[in-house]
């Protein structure tokens, strides 16, 4: 109180500046606000402006805590919101004061971020900045959104803090939001950071150029019949203030015709790199003689010049008919049943005949990629001494099944994690070593409201580096999924699940049932062949 009484006290006296600015953040998150001062030399103090109090140092156990420039939430909570400030203490008995407005909002179950825009707005030239991520050392970034939807395509191209947007337009404007999650003595935090981005895509003419149909090219019609002449043009970047194109009958206009017979419809769209095409067709309801002596001309104007091609119409020549081959048409219809038929009897046994391949060619042999593990095993843990039908299959059906028969080399974390190892750095490690990642989903999973370390590091790896392949084993019917973190359902629409039936708990031990060949199937292929050893 002395503290916040002596800061008044000096701003009646003394020469002050202050700046301002607001932060909204997510509830259960950490956030850290940097003092604008940029000299490391002076003395900067935070104040909590609501209570009136010196928000100290780190101490063991500390949530709310000040460090030099930086005043940090680890995690943020509802009861945070409010005003702080940063005194800056400068020479010549100068204060410089920045005020910051805190707003933590709560979690929503179904909604992905606060609407609030937090940041500066990126503009136009396609690269945007995660932001505040530089407040936090070492911090990873492990998925993109936009508009609260995973962002993916080749036309984002993703690095450390930063993604590019190649041709960026109006259709990629919107909410980007960055996840990251930041580690603080041992502790995993998520934060999210959320800006608009605004594209300065403009008009841009270019000289017309009609890409069909070809200058002085002959059409052949049927006298009395129906025909559409087509004429497409590029016009420029974006739509157009001017852009024209039409047809002219022997140098008059279509429009300007008053019989029925003609008449024209107009349609635009935009292509790659936001090319603007815009395509004219020439109806004739009737062709008739004298239309085998007119010329056609199709006409693309934009504001910077006009260009124009002609086409002439002859009648089609007779031809002789050729009857079909009747043992070519056989023999085509033949193949086309006997490759449909080889299709579906893939698709439905394709398992079947990859375990079969493996089994009787035996190719088994591994890169020399430094993995030590072929899979490693996430499961829900139990934190009660209560023993549950998950914990039996991870650490022994699953073993029995997958290393003792298939020959396959698993990490499970309770078995293969050493005690007095650092459990962040040693889950993260194995998981780099691992061919595989073996995700079992439950309900406890579900509704565990925070996800675990090595959970947070194989999504990362296998989303954002694209760097591991997952396995799901559903051993819970789940439903809708709509339940799931966001990142789990990305991936269930990508591949799907293998599901655990009640029957498979009759006969567990058996590798050829089709729960435990379907795993096999997305398993990497051993070193040896020990499956066919173990099962003779």
């Amino acid at each position: 109180m002395m503290g916040y009484v002596r800061l008044i006290f000096l701003s009646t006296f003394l020469s002050i500046s202050m700046t301002s600015e607001t932060f909204d953040a997510m509830e259960g998150e950490a956030l850290v606000i940097k003092c604008p001062q940029r000299s490391s030399s002076v003395k900067i103090t935070w104040y909590h402006m609501d209570n009136n109090k010196i928000i100290p140092a780190e101490e063991e156990g500390s949530r709310v805590f000040s460090l030099g420039r930086f005043l940090w939430f680890l995690p943020t909570s509802r009861e945070d919101s409010g005003n702080y400030t940063c005194v800056t203490h400068l020479s010549n008995n100068r204060t410089k004061m920045f005020n910051t407005s805190v707003q933590v909002h709560p979690y929503k179950q179904g909604t992905c971020f606060p609407s609030q825009i937090r940041y500066p707005n990126d503009t136009g030239r396609g690269k945007v900045v995660c932001p505040t991520i530089d407040n936090y050392k070492n911090a990873t970034v492990i998925q993109w959104y936009k508009d609260c939807k995973p962002l993916q395509g080749q036309r984002y191209l993703k690095e450390e803090k930063y993604i590019y947007i190649e041709n960026p337009g109006r259709e990629d404007d919107g909410y980007y939001t960055c996840r990251f999650i930041y580690t603080h003595k041992g502790k995993v935090f998520n934060v999210s950071a959320t800006r608009i981005f605004i594209s300065q895509a403009k008009p841009s003419p270019l000289a017309p150029q009609i890409l069909f149909p070809k200058n002085k090219e002959v059409i052949e019609v049927e006298l009395g019949a129906a025909l559409s002449l087509k004429c497409q043009a590029r016009l420029g970047i974006k739509k157009q203030p001017v852009a024209v194109v039409t047809w002219d009958v022997d140098n008059i206009p279509v429009k300007y015709f008053n019989f029925p017979r003609f008449h024209e419809e107009t349609t635009f769209f935009e292509g790659r790199e936001h090319v603007y095409y815009r395509e004219t067709t020439l109806h004739i309801t009737e062709v008739k003689q004298e239309d085998l002596q007119s010329n056609f001309t199709c006409i693309a104007l934009n504001i910077m010049h006009n260009t124009r091609v002609t086409v002439t119409l002859q009648p089609k020549a007779q031809r002789d008919v050729v009857l079909p081959n009747v043992l070519l048409i056989t023999g085509s219809l033949v193949l086309l049943v006997a490759i449909a038929v080889s299709v579906i009897f893939y698709q439905f046994f394709r398992v079947d005949i990859v375990l079969l391949y493996r089994e009787i060619f035996r190719p088994y042999s591994v890169k020399d990629d430094g993995k030590i593990y072929d899979a490693y095993v996430i499961y829900p843990k139990n934190h009660t001494n209560e023993a549950n039908f998950v914990e039996y299959f991870v650490y022994q059906i699953m073993p029995d099944i997958l290393e003792n028969k298939c020959g396959y080399k698993l990490c499970i974390y309770g078995r293969d994690i050493y005690p007095g190892e650092d459990t962040a750095s040693a889950i993260e490690k194995r998981i780099q070593k691992s061919r595989r990642l073996i995700i079992l989903l439950t309900h406890q999973l579900i509704n565990c409201k925070e996800h675990a370390y090595d959970q947070h590091i194989a999504l990362y790896n296998t989303l954002i580096q694209n760097d591991t392949k997952v396995i799901l084993l559903e051993m819970e019917t789940l439903g809708t999924y709509e339940k799931l973190q966001e990142s789990l359902r990305f991936i269930i629409q990508q591949q799907g699940t293998i599901k655990w039936k009640e029957q498979h708990t009759v006969h567990p031990q058996s590798s050829n049932s089709k729960f435990w060949k379907q795993v096999r199937y997305h398993m990497p292929r051993t070193l040896k062949s020990s499956y066919s050893a173990n099962t003779r």
